[in-house]
């Protein structure tokens, strides 16, 4: 609403609050939750300007402050009065109501029982004369409900009751509240200053029983807004919550601007003559004020003063304010509200059909993450792009962007996306779209597109200049694959003696990394990190060698996009760039690689996508794989690499033998890169693994390895390599991809080279992208690289297999 806002922890130290700024100083205070106190010291109510507002009305906060044990304070100057409220429903101190059990109907049948405990929420807006509006949302607890939910108390007490006694109940309601508010607020008549704000404002929240009657008592009172519902990840009660604050917001600074526009320019000019009736200054403003208030379309319905009263002065003496401001409230009620009012089925079919109709304003009205995001730029409506930067121990967010019209929809991603989801955040860049569509169209229409761009940081370092430790972990302790070993950083040794190359590649090992502290990860330098298998290490190959090494030989992969992600790995080493990339999901044959010396071929499985009958099974693929990559030599010049996250067991190792064996192949290299990390988290649209689910994944990879070395295939073991930085994903719904590919125009000389770590150090690096930049001089084209320190490790591990000496 185009107000400047400033924040500060304490009134009282705040040098933007004074009182005596005149007409160019603050317009609202806004006294938050724990604040009050602070605020109450601070200004003096009596003396602030006309367009000056607070939203705390001292008289109300002393009246229900407690006074002893949850004793309403008024309570104290007025013994044994005979309120429909519990005396001891003020302050922290008293207990919490109960409900009394019994009494309950089916959903849907009226009763004339009724038992539920019910908050409202009550906007006072003048203490003298009283005036108040109560909202119609509420949170109604029932008997034999453990968690309130909200609601509209029309609605609520339309479906216990039925038309004629819902009426009834709403109207004792605003009887009881008005009692207790009147009885609340005369207590201080004495005490009334000579200048009063005239602006200020408080809401406050009634809880209200019902024990098998249509009339309530008040059996707690609080001074601000408390709003409890179900404590789920829905955002409902977040959204109930700003929509109740936001439009008191809206009615008070509505009629607020609107009146001090009117007004400018204006003076007062008192009481002239011999009328009768004579306003002061602040009975004026008062008026207007409650003009507006009720003019401005909102929730509220008012409260107080009931617009049934009867007046009662006489014909010959001065109209009061109070019969001037029934006079207004009766006015407004019959203009607004008189088909409400008489008919609540009519009323509650409106609200079953609001949402329909054209999508007029196709914006948001705000959009709830949790944890939150930090946007940047703060959301605004008309803003269509943020960037926000989380954490790396932030692996999920969730997303519920709400429209200002119901009559818009919001999905995510695309056209029928879902309207709430949880998002993976994958190292590095993120992107989240927003779409606003028009659901009154047969097809929806995308209005307005909204997109989040999220940075989540890596693992921080700690750079290391002097004495360190080394510092080895399998498994981390936030998700345990194996509940009897050590998890997290453990003390390590590194082997003084030479060690041998591995002799296979699924040979256990660790994570090693150089720290101050085992006992603190916040002390390591996460970029030296490398993973050392137990008494061996992997070389990695020169490319020289690689190439060496490839010659005439054809590369197959079958398996999901984690098996691709090896395979443009291995074909960016060997042809020093990487030309040629797509996310495919069928059969590729790349014949280019290795100056056209060797081929890498390429199957998707599984075809996930597609109903099961129609699916390809692994044997049609494998053997489709194979054909187009004939002819086919019977030696470990073809080599055949299988495997995925977790699709794959022992039935499709035994599939890979008879159709080898079939096809007169079954001399060829076989190597089966085994199970990894990946669906852990709780993502909405896919499967989520739970703990237990994920160890059994280590029981069947296991199981798979030692199937794969029954027949003589090759392993490489990417479970017991990913499950230790399981947090390290990258982009994708399934947290299982540990690489991406990223592509930029390449111009370099022919002297640029880059070298590799050539495997002599403690243990195969995570951090040593390789880039092979031989190009000739002055070129400049749009090549690939593959990314991602995990996948670059047990893909380095293939390569060192592959070009292994028996």
């Amino acid at each position: 609403m185009d107000y400047e806002v400033q924040m500060s922890r304490y009134a009282e130290t705040s040098s933007f609050v004074r009182t005596n700024q005149g007409v160019g100083g603050w317009s609202l205070l806004l006294c938050l939750r724990g604040a009050e106190q602070s605020c109450l010291r601070r200004i003096s109510f009596s003396h602030l300007q006309h367009h000056q507002m607070v939203n705390l009305i001292p008289e109300l906060m002393e009246a229900f402050s407690d006074a002893g044990g949850g004793l309403c304070h008024f309570h104290t100057q007025q013994p044994g009065s005979d309120l429909p409220m519990k005396p001891y429903s003020c302050g922290s101190t008293n207990q919490k109501p109960q409900i009394p059990q019994g009494g309950q109907s089916p959903v849907g049948v009226p009763s004339p029982g009724l038992v539920a405990m019910v908050n409202v929420y009550v906007l006072v807006t003048s203490v003298r004369p009283l005036t108040a509006f109560l909202h119609d949302i509420t949170v109604v607890t029932a008997s034999q409900e453990l968690r309130g939910r909200p609601t509209k108390l029309r609605n609520f007490l339309l479906q216990r009751l039925g038309p004629t006694r819902s009426h009834q109940a709403l109207g004792q309601v605003k009887r009881v509240i008005c009692e207790v508010l009147q009885a609340a607020t005369s207590t201080n008549e004495r005490k009334q200053p000579v200048n009063r704000c005239v602006s200020c404002y408080q809401l406050l929240t009634f809880t209200l029983l019902f024990s098998g009657s249509i009339t309530p008592a008040v059996v707690q009172v609080h001074t601000d807004f408390i709003f409890s519902a179900p404590t789920d990840d829905t955002f409902d009660e977040q959204i109930t919550r700003d929509l109740i604050m936001g439009e008191t917001l809206h009615v008070m600074l509505t009629s607020h601007t609107h009146l001090s526009s009117e007004t400018e320019g204006r003076q007062y000019g008192g009481c002239r003559g011999t009328r009768a009736g004579c306003l002061t200054e602040d009975e004026f403003l008062l008026l207007l004020r409650f003009q507006q208030q009720m003019k401005t379309p909102s929730a509220f319905q008012l409260l107080c003063p009931s617009t049934s009263s009867s007046s009662s002065s006489s014909s010959s003496g001065p109209v009061s304010v109070s019969e001037l401001l029934i006079w207004i409230g009766r006015f407004y009620e019959l203009q607004t509200n008189s088909s409400a009012r008489t008919d609540e089925m009519e009323s509650s079919l409106r609200d079953e059909a609001a949402g329909e109709g054209p999508c007029v304003d196709p914006h948001l009205r705000q959009i709830y993450t949790n944890p939150p995001l930090p946007l940047t730029p703060p959301f605004q409506p008309w803003v269509k792009e943020y960037r926000a930067e989380v954490t790396f121990d932030t692996v999920t967010v969730r997303i519920r962007p709400e429209p200002i019209s119901p009559a818009c929809r919001v999905h995510l991603d695309e056209h029928r996306g879902p309207r709430m989801a949880n998002y993976p955040i994958g190292l590095g860049n993120s992107r989240i779209s927003i779409l606003v569509t028009d659901a009154a169209e047969l097809e929806p229409v995308v209005m307005t597109i909204y997109t989040i761009h999220v940075y989540r940081e890596s693992r921080p370092s700690l750079p290391m200049f002097g004495d360190h430790v080394t510092c080895g972990f399998v498994q981390d302790c936030g998700l345990l694959l194996q509940p009897a070993q050590p998890c997290g950083l453990q003390p390590f040794s590194v082997p003084q003696s030479p060690r041998h190359t591995c002799s296979s590649g699924h040979v256990p090992g660790r994570w090693v990394v150089p720290c101050l502290s085992c006992a603190d990860n916040r002390t390591c330098d996460w970029r030296d990190i490398a993973w050392q298998p137990d008494g061996c290490y992997h070389q990695v190959v020169d490319r020289p060698l690689l190439q060496d090494c490839m010659m005439d030989r054809k590369v197959l992969f079958i398996g999901d996009s984690t098996n691709r992600g090896m395979m443009y790995f291995l074909m960016e080493r060997v042809n020093s760039s990487l030309e040629d990339w797509e996310k495919a999901h069928d059969t590729l044959v790349y014949r280019n690689l290795n100056g056209a010396r060797t081929l890498v071929g390429y199957s998707y499985y599984p075809q996930f996508w597609l109903e099961k009958n129609q699916r390809p099974t692994f044997r049609q693929a494998l053997l489709q794989l194979l054909h187009r990559s004939r002819p086919l030599v019977n030696s470990n010049l073809t080599v055949l690499v299988v495997g995925g996250v977790q699709w794959l067991n022992t039935n499709h190792l035994r599939t890979v033998r008879e159709v080898l064996d079939r096809e007169s192949l079954s001399n060829i290299q076989v190597v089966v890169k085994s199970l990894g990390m990946g669906f852990h988290l709780p993502v909405d649209g896919i499967r989520s693994l739970s703990l237990r689910e994920v160890q059994d994944l280590y029981r069947d990879n296991n199981i798979i390895i030692a199937t794969a070395k029954h027949y003589g295939y090759e392993v490489i073991d990417t479970f017991g390599i990913t499950m230790g930085r399981y947090k390290e994903f990258l982009q994708g719904r399934c947290a299982c991809h540990f690489h991406e590919v990223e592509k930029f125009w390449f111009s370099k000389s022919a002297d640029d080279t880059t070298s590799a770590n050539n495997g002599t150090g403690p243990g195969l690096s995570s951090q040593s992208d390789v880039v092979d930049t031989d190009q000739e001089a002055g070129s400049n084209a749009l090549t690939y690289h593959v990314r991602g320190p995990v996948n670059q490790v047990y893909s380095e591990i293939l390569l060192s297999r592959l070009c292994s000496r028996p």
